[in-house]
């Protein structure tokens, strides 16, 4: 064997064994009733967005953009894309609700179903588009929340038998940054320093970084995948506190400033 050869293997062999080499998830945004009935899966197991959703609701109001649905009106051809929009789609129904558009939620859900299918995961979704539009007619957010939850529990579940787990991190990691984007352009118009906290998440935005890293060589070495990863990183630098050191207006203003740079990434 050559040695052009020889050096691809093992580069390859190299990023095969990083790949198996998962990060931790945060703690707090494990989904324990996944772990309890779904243990089979545990090895897919991604940031659960209601977990998300718990901390969004410490900060409000939060900001919602309307015009962020039109960037949904076209499927992307890349899978990859097509993942973290489909994340996007179900914080945007939960900031829709929580903000007071739930008539939204009847076009994000299309949405929603639309992008699923595309990933081959579209009968899941079918099963709780009636329930999320129930839940935001009635404004209900702890019900929706759950429907929410459910919904991209289940479309993992999907993507898990079609031997395709690299994409739910990619669902889920959308989901944080639409909610981080909506969060920390809420704290740039009303800063307290308690609402400002709720931001300053370095192990989240380190879990993301290192996840970005761990998926499929086909992924991981994408040119966008590699820009996500560098502004993660950035993005965990901006929200390290010191010992004592409180949140400032400055600091949630870098952290919006990267949060945008990377869902117009995810948005494309």
């Amino acid at each position: 064997m050559s040695l052009k050869g020889l050096l691809f293997l093992l580069s390859s062999a190299c990023s095969l064994s990083m790949a198996d080499e998962k990060p931790e998830i945060p703690e707090d945004l494990l989904d324990d009733e996944h772990f309890r009935t779904e243990t089979a899966l545990n090895e897919f197991t991604v940031p659960s967005i209601a977990k998300v959703f718990d901390e969004l609701e410490k900060i409000s109001p939060l900001a919602y953009d309307r015009s962020y649905l039109e960037k949904h009106e076209r499927i992307p051809l890349d899978r990859t894309q097509l993942a973290m929009k489909l994340g996007t789609l179900i914080a945007d129904g939960f900031i829709a609700v929580q903000t007071g558009n739930s008539e939204d939620v009847a076009t994000i859900s299309n949405h929603m179903s639309r992008y699923a299918k595309a990933l081959g995961a579209g009968e899941r979704i079918k099963q709780h588009v009636a329930s999320l539009l129930d839940h935001a007619k009635a404004r209900d957010l702890e019900k929706l929340k759950l429907a929410l939850a459910a919904t991209q529990r289940d479309v993992e579940r999907e993507l898990a038998g079609l031997r395709d787990p690299d994409l739910s991190h990619l669902i889920s990691l959308g989901g944080w940054l639409q909610a981080l984007d909506s969060a920390s352009e809420a704290v740039n118009k009303k800063f307290t320093v308690t609402r400002a906290q709720t931001l300053f998440r370095e192990d989240v935005a380190d879990y993301y970084a290192e996840s970005l890293g761990s998926l499929n060589p086909a992924i991981s070495q994408k040119e966008t995948t590699l820009k996500m990863r560098e502004l993660l990183q950035g993005l965990r630098t901006a929200m390290a506190l010191k010992d004592q050191e409180e949140p400032t207006p400055e600091g949630v203003q870098e952290v919006s400033r990267v949060a945008k740079e990377l869902l117009d990434i995810a948005q494309k």
